[in-house]
């Protein structure tokens, strides 16, 4: 049987959501295929399990009561209610809010992967659906990295992670980037003995070397093990334990492993080939408009390659869509939209534009302002002044890129990234008024900061006093 569509999207994480969604209500006839469930790995297996974890885990820590996840203190690294409680609430999201968004969409759910029959043509099962405009929206899965020893341990991913029915007695983690650090944090402060070991000089390398630097401490405090800039000689099995070595004769030994070592595509039950899509292992190629080799076949989100971000695929899937429906002319370039990210660890680490290496590397002129919350007054009266606001800036107030460590960093950096990309300069910061004595508070620190620093200009001092 083969139906007809005006959109057809194959895969519904967070790009394939945005799209579908938007067009159906558009009043498009839209056919969504997703061969797991809804909300793909973001809302499964990803960042809303995994947010909901450290959140429990944050309130454990703190010594917070936590009845209101459904779960006694004593409770929770003996049973393992935490993963149970998560798993209820993603179940929740999914089946009571999640798909009631999918009202107006023909939804093909669990019937089997899709594949391209031709380039308008889609077969799932025993079935082919043919649409105007196809949006591919596969994403990525976790990459395992080739350890010796590795592809015969048992070891877990994101997408295992939460099947888990107990708290481990003792974690080892392989990857020092968000998914590493996060749940790192989290099964420690719920009774796991927790390593951290990678690559990489510092954790989070993807970002600025003092915010991971300061990360790490924080983690050594709380009495997980940092491991930085180390080679993994082997993984094995001994017993009931698993056990890592590295290149400078290092033993880490756990209960459980979690890989958390990047992502990779899968891309060969799509396909491609048959409707002329080209692609290699970094993902499907796109324009700039998201399009792909076929002008009909837009691949919004992780499937296009990095940065592999619930929000950049949602954004991607909203422009690709509008870009499927407006003429070229208005054809929204995907390049000209900043990509703000967080880290929610405690303190979370948040960044956008570009990073101080990039401007470096680029021989721009530039100052570091810098606003720390362990001066500023309420940071310190709520017990969070660990952390700073960090913007670097041109001498004319040009913003290159922002860097939050730091109590509300996730909700901060939202402001700085629309500056950058409307081109604000960070005066135009200074005389916006900002709700007292809120974190982002720092963020006006900042931008008077940079002001005063103008004011040390012996030529403008002059005129003001001419003009007084």
């Amino acid at each position: 049987m083969r139906t007809s569509h005006d959109v057809a999207v194959i895969g519904l994480g967070p790009a394939g959501m945005a799209v579908s969604i938007m067009a159906s209500h558009m009043g498009l006839k839209v056919v969504g295929i997703e061969s797991r469930s809804l909300g793909g790995e973001c809302l499964s297996v990803g960042c809303i399990p995994s947010k909901a974890l450290l959140r429990i885990a944050s309130h454990r820590h703190r010594g917070g009561h936590l009845e209101p996840f459904g779960l006694s203190s004593d409770a929770v690294p003996r049973l393992g209610d935490p993963l149970n409680v998560v798993r209820q609430h993603v179940r929740f999201v999914i089946d009571e809010k999640t798909q009631k968004m999918f009202a107006k969409v023909d939804l093909k759910l669990g019937e089997g992967a899709a594949s391209f029959v031709d380039p308008h043509t889609i077969s799932v099962g025993q079935s082919s659906y043919s649409a105007k405009k196809i949006f591919v929206c596969t994403g990525t899965q976790p990459a395992r990295p080739p350890i010796p020893g590795l592809r015969d341990t048992p070891h877990l991913t994101n997408e295992t992670l939460f099947s888990l029915d107990r708290i481990p007695e003792s974690l080892v983690v392989i990857g020092g980037g968000a998914i590493g650090c996060e749940m790192a944090q989290a099964f420690s402060r719920l009774g796991s003995r927790v390593s951290i070991v990678h690559m990489d000089l510092h954790l989070l390398p993807h970002g600025d070397p003092e915010a991971g630097e300061l990360l790490g401490r924080v983690f050594e405090d709380e009495g997980i093990g940092v491991y930085n800039h180390r080679a993994i000689r082997s993984v094995a099995v001994d017993g009931a334990k698993v056990v890592v070595r590295t290149d400078r004769g290092e033993t880490l030994v756990g209960e459980k492993l979690l890989v958390a070592a990047g992502r990779v595509h899968d891309l060969a039950a799509l396909r491609l080939e048959n409707a002329g899509v080209a692609y290699d292992e970094t993902g499907i190629r796109v324009d700039r408009f998201l399009r792909t080799t076929r002008r009909h076949i837009f691949a919004p989100g992780d499937v296009n390659g990095p940065p592999f971000f619930s929000h950049t695929a949602m954004h991607q899937g909203m422009i690709a869509l509008l870009n499927a429906i407006l003429p070229r002319v208005l054809a929204r370039d995907v390049r000209k939209y900043v990509v703000p990210w967080t880290v929610f660890t405690d303190p979370p680490v948040a960044h956008v534009g570009k990073l101080e290496r990039e401007i470096k590397a680029a021989g721009i002129d530039y100052e570091i302002i810098e606003e720390r919350y362990e001066d500023y007054g309420a940071a310190i009266a709520e017990g969070v002044g660990r952390g700073s606001v960090r913007a670097y800036v041109s001498p004319s107030g040009r913003i290159y890129g922002v860097r939050i460590v730091g109590e509300g960093a996730g909700e901060m950096i939202n402001e700085w990234g629309l500056a950058i990309q409307q081109g604000l300069r960070i005066h135009r910061i200074m005389f916006l008024q900002h709700a007292f004595p809120s974190m982002s508070f720092l963020t006006k620190r900042v931008s008077e900061r940079w002001m005063m620093k103008r004011m040390e200009s012996p030529l403008l001092k002059r005129l003001i006093r001419l003009m007084f």
